[in-house]
C-alpha cells in the first residue's frame, strides 16, 4: 500500500467543523478530568491507534505516553502485551477491553473481558475507560479518513 496524500489537513478539519471539533475536545477534557490515571488513558490511545493504524495519533500519543511515564521498552512491547510481563493485571484488563471495544463488530465485548476489567475498576471508572476508547477510535477514524500525516518533529 502506498502512502496516501493528505485529503484535508488538521487545521481545515478544525475550520470546517468547529462545533464537532469542540465537542470532541470537550469529551477529551471530560476524560482527562474523570480521575482516570493519565498513564492508562495514554496506554489506551496508543494501543487503539496501533490497531487502527493511525500514524497521526500514534505519533502524538506515543510522545504523550512517554511523558506520562511509559518507557520506550513498554511501548515497543505493547503490540505483544499478552506475551510480556511488562503490564499489570489491571493494565492487561484495560488493553483487552480496549481491543474488544475497538473491534466490537468481530465479537462484541465478551463477559469474561468485561468482568476482568471490573475486578480492577469501579463501574464509574469502567464507563470513563469506555469513553476513552470511544474517543480515540473517533480521532483515529477522522485522521485516517482524511489521511492527515503525523506532525513533523521540531
Amino acid at each position: 500500500m502506498t502512502r496516501t496524500e493528505a485529503r484535508i489537513d488538521s487545521q481545515t478539519i478544525t475550520k470546517l467543523g468547529p462545533k464537532e471539533y469542540a465537542a470532541m475536545h470537550a469529551l477529551e477534557k471530560a476524560i482527562k478530568e474523570s480521575g482516570l490515571d493519565r498513564k492508562l488513558i495514554e496506554l489506551i490511545k496508543v494501543r487503539v491507534s496501533q490497531i487502527n493504524g493511525c500514524a497521526f495519533c500514534l505519533n502524538m500519543h506515543t510522545a504523550g505516553a512517554r511523558a506520562a511515564g511509559w518507557t520506550d521498552r513498554e511501548l515497543h512491547l505493547l503490540p505483544a502485551w499478552r506475551e510480556t510481563p511488562s503490564f499489570t493485571a489491571s493494565e492487561r484488563a484495560v488493553l483487552d477491553f480496549a481491543e474488544h471495544v475497538t473491534r466490537i463488530s468481530e465479537q462484541h465485548v465478551p463477559a469474561p473481558v468485561y468482568n476482568a476489567l471490573r475486578e480492577s475498576f469501579t463501574e464509574e471508572q469502567t464507563l470513563h475507560l469506555t469513553w476513552a476508547v470511544i474517543a480515540i477510535n473517533s480521532w483515529n477514524r477522522l485522521m485516517i479518513t482524511f489521511a492527515v500525516p503525523p506532525a513533523e518533529e521540531k
